[in-house]
């Protein structure tokens, strides 16, 4: 592979492409050549991410997604495949915390609530968002890139789909399900040359995880859980998925990327 712009040539959906981890992503895989369709619920947040990727030369557009809706990934894909005539990469990076609406710092170690006060309908609304929308995604897209001939799917995890801990059950179990759903959907899939793979960040510095990660206790119990002693910005993550999405990982399939300072290992 010779040095140089490495998704040349690709086409690549984003999902949660507004913020944090898949705006980021999304700024990564245009610079390096991929044509970005951008997806979330934050539309304004999203219009400006794709303008700015235009304003810089890339191409991008955005594109209003609730990813628990299978009618809506399917007419994004078909759309998308109209457009720019295949759909070669799928990054399902949208996904909640669980913490309640409009919270800035969180108090305490616990980001959502202990599993005995734990209402159906959040625990419903969180394997929706974080497994069911990656679900929907990777089922929505199959067809396109069996059409290019093959593909890679991105889903986002977490060290919470391979570690447990005191905080967020349902946070949890849904990164859990995003981990052993990309190793079967990979199985199934590599005949038709459709890569899956999970990638599983540690405490990173986004929207989403801000207020457990800056002025608490919970966030200094993390720094000093993290070896190389910073947490993760957004690009670190990206940087990962830029490897998933390009031809430099061709023979990458059903793995799982940690990108989490460290942590895991300890």
């Amino acid at each position: 592979m010779q040095p140089g712009k490495r998704l040349l040539d690709k086409v690549a959906i984003i999902s949660g492409g507004a913020s944090g981890i898949g705006a980021e992503t999304g700024r990564v895989f245009a610079l390096h050549g991929a044509a970005v369709v951008l997806c979330d619920v934050q539309d304004d947040l999203g219009h400006a991410v794709a303008k700015e990727i235009t304003d810089a030369g890339g191409v991008a557009e955005y594109h209003t997604l609730d990813v628990c809706n299978e009618a809506q990934w399917i007419a994004l894909v078909a759309a998308t495949e109209q457009k720019y005539g295949k759909v070669n990469v799928l990054g399902n990076i949208a996904g909640i915390s669980g913490r309640p609406a409009g919270m800035t710092v969180q108090t305490g170690n616990i980001a959502g609530m202990e599993l005995a006060e734990q209402s159906l309908e959040s625990w419903n609304r969180i394997m929706a968002v974080n497994a069911t929308g990656v679900f929907l995604g990777t089922k929505s897209v199959i067809p396109a890139m069996q059409r290019a001939g093959g593909g890679s799917i991105i889903n986002i995890s977490s060290i919470c789909g391979i570690i447990g801990s005191f905080a967020n059950a349902a946070y949890h179990a849904s990164k859990g399900a995003v981990r052993i759903f990309s190793k079967s959907a990979a199985v199934q899939y590599a005949k038709d040359q459709i890569r899956v793979n999970s990638v599983h960040p540690g405490f990173v510095d986004t929207p989403m995880a801000r207020p457990g990660l800056l002025g608490n206790e919970s966030g200094k119990a993390r720094m000093e859980a993290t070896p190389l002693g910073r947490f993760g910005k957004p690009i670190d993550i990206a940087m990962g998925c830029l490897y998933l999405a390009s031809d430099e990982s061709a023979w990458v399939t059903g793995s799982e990327l940690v990108i989490d300072g460290g942590l895991v290992a300890k």
